[in-house]
């Protein structure tokens, strides 16, 4: 079977302009890429309330729910909180927890949203209103669909909310490759950090990436792993910091993709940041993920689609 693709187009929130730092038409614009490929897509669930309780704290959750969101929250989020973002991060969610379900089926799976990281159990931050991957994460250990949870974290922000919502949870080990000299400047530790220093390029990066998936997977022996795919550490990022080449990215997925698929671990592709105010530029840098996955995941003597260099 083809890669599960999981979109909803409420993920496309039309309240956020474009002149706005956080390039809301990626989502649209990557999955319009992929539908000329011919993909085909699962359409998830907003997620209920009860589940964004499994991660966040209930008040919070009706905040935002209801758009009541104070105004100073509002600012930390970086998003004013209208019921179409509201809808949207419920989507992400939603789309999150199908492709968790999809990638135990079908050994993986991408959502084209997800990644939201900052996102603590108090509340949103840094673009991030609900965290899908702790959501999804404690979904799937509930349901019992899974025994014990990776989250690897590429993308170039460290992965805040995440571990600090499972810092005392053994069931979930967080991974997070980030640049150090980045936002945020507080960084709760995870079970697994990285730090690059600023303007590191492509080799400084991979070769970090090797030792960090040896760690994370030697650590934690999970049967299941959230991948933040963020684009965000590319030379072109306006926030990033590193300095990544295309290529660079592409082999970061491949290696990722390849390293859960030889462990026989289920993965579950999000997409995470990506800032460059050429929005086709930051979808067309997310399909790399996607194409890392469907390669990996391959039956042997088909060849998945790879796009050009």
């Amino acid at each position: 079977m083809a890669l599960p693709i999981v979109h909803h187009p409420d993920y496309d929130a039309e309240s956020v302009p474009d002149s706005h730092r956080f390039p809301m038409r990626k989502y649209s614009l990557l999955a319009d890429l992929l539908r000329e490929r011919g993909e085909t897509f699962a359409v998830p669930a907003h997620a209920p309330e009860s589940w964004l309780h499994l991660a966040h704290d209930p008040a919070y959750v009706t905040a935002v729910l209801t758009s009541s969101v104070d105004a100073k929250a509002a600012r930390k989020i970086g998003f004013e909180m209208t019921p179409a973002i509201a809808a949207r991060t419920r989507a992400s969610v939603g789309g999150t927890c199908l492709a968790a379900r999809l990638a135990v089926e079908h050994g993986a799976a991408v959502n084209l949203a997800g990644g939201s990281h900052h996102a603590s159990y108090e509340g949103g931050a840094g673009f991030c209103v609900f965290n899908d991957v702790a959501v999804a994460a404690r979904v799937m250990l509930e349901d019992g669909l899974c025994r014990k949870v990776a989250v690897i974290d590429c993308d170039v922000h460290h992965g805040d909310g995440t571990a600090s919502i499972f810092a005392v949870d053994n069931h979930v080990f967080t991974a997070s490759l980030h640049c150090e000299d980045n936002w945020p400047r507080t960084k709760p530790p995870s079970d697994l950090d990285v730090g690059l220093p600023k303007g590191a390029t492509d080799s400084d990066y991979l070769q970090a990436l090797d030792s960090f998936l040896k760690g994370a997977f030697g650590r934690s022996a999970p049967d299941l792993v959230f991948y933040n795919a963020g684009v965000d550490p590319h030379q072109k990022d306006r926030l990033g910091l590193l300095s990544l080449s295309d290529e660079g990215l592409r082999e970061r997925d491949r290696r990722v993709a390849e390293a859960c698929v030889g462990q026989g671990v289920p993965v579950v592709g999000v997409l995470g940041g990506g800032y460059e105010k050429d929005a086709s530029a930051v979808a067309r840098r997310h399909s790399f993920m996607v194409d890392a996955l469907a390669a990996a995941t391959a039956p042997q003597g088909r060849t998945a689609f790879s796009s050009p260099h």
